[in-house]
């Protein structure tokens, strides 16, 4: 798998909060969904989020990208709050597949090319690095015979790709997916599961995921949670010990 368009994890380097959470709260209607919430997720480490129905899972999510305020505390993203946060291109985003409209008239490549633009850059015009890095994209996550074809064509695995493909496009540090694996068939939950455990093992990502596949939280994040929050489940992995960073500081004499 060529997956050179992204950032190698070829060192250990010393791991800052990515995503931190402080005293964050969300009411629905009057209705305390996330109370109170604290959290911080470090560089390249691995979180599942679990949870009942209704237990703030995909708010959390829509908070984190924006698409919701906090009715009180606050979120920060790579030590910045959330609030005067500017650098989007640094976060990758796969919402729900049922929010997605099967009769989208885009192809698979129009797709993945739009994850390279944000609101500031939404007009520009698509150029050979646009391309590059939207060919690369396509290449990686093996979906490159698909490029012409229209999104709502393709089956439930395929559109899973293509939709990564554009989360990653523009090499993200964090990834956020929500439920990526509802809707596809075992195999291709086990091939999707696969390639999150490649990428994470090989680059400089940090994922944060909403699944109720437990088996996958079980083998790969461990049977217990690392926090729980009201009805909310923290399942964590690192890429480090958490005596990594002192070695890195060391070693390299407290400087990158």
């Amino acid at each position: 798998m060529d997956t050179s368009f992204l950032n190698q994890a070829e060192r250990v380097l010393c791991h800052d909060p990515i995503i931190s959470l402080e005293d964050v709260c969300f009411s629905y209607e009057g209705m305390k969904v996330i109370e109170r919430l604290n959290f911080v997720a470090r560089e390249r480490d691995f979180v599942g989020l679990a949870g009942s129905n209704g237990a703030g899972k995909t708010t959390l999510l829509k908070m984190l990208v924006g698409l919701l305020k906090p009715e009180s505390g606050q979120i920060k993203l790579f030590g910045t709050p959330l609030a005067a946060f500017r650098d989007w291109q640094r976060v990758g985003y796969v919402p729900q597949k049922s929010n997605f409209n099967p009769l989208f008239p885009a192809t698979v490549s129009e797709v993945v090319t739009s994850g390279l633009y944000n609101r500031s850059t939404i007009f520009k015009r698509v150029g050979a690095a646009e391309k590059r890095k939207c060919s690369a994209a396509l290449e990686a996550l093996d979906i490159s015979a698909l490029a012409g074809r229209k999104i709502g064509q393709l089956s439930g695995g395929q559109q899973q790709r293509a939709f990564l493909a554009r989360a990653l496009v523009g090499s993200p540090e964090l990834l956020i997916l929500d439920e990526p694996t509802v809707g596809v068939d075992v195999e291709t939950q086990d091939s999707f599961v696969r390639l999150l455990t490649h990428l994470h093992q090989h680059h400089h990502l940090t994922f944060l995921i909403v699944t109720h596949d437990r088996e996958m939280l079980a083998s790969f994040l461990g049977s217990e949670p690392a926090q729980t929050a009201g009805r909310l489940k923290f399942y964590v992995k690192h890429s480090h010990a958490p005596e990594d960073c002192e070695v890195a500081e060391l070693s390299h004499g407290g400087d990158e």
